[in-house]
């Protein structure tokens, strides 16, 4: 496989991992709108410990994305 051949490809799988992405954080951005399907007269304290868990995945990434936490430099 030539350079410009490989190039392309790598960008054909980054452009497709990038529109994998977007659309995973536009499904949480439309779930975070509706607070995460829930309504204040449910919320308990088992809500609290999911959404930790989901901050705390996304802190992960974040972390990574930025060079934070243990990935800062």
């Amino acid at each position: 496989m030539t350079k410009s051949r490989n190039t392309a490809s790598a960008l054909d799988a980054f452009i497709a991992k990038k529109a994998e992405i977007d659309a995973m954080l536009e499904r949480i951005k439309v779930l975070s709108d509706d607070h995460f399907d829930t309504s204040p007269d449910e919320i308990n304290w088992g809500h609290v410990g999911t959404l930790s868990h989901y901050a705390e995945l996304l802190k992960r990434i974040t972390d990574a994305a930025f060079k934070e936490g243990e990935h800062a430099d």
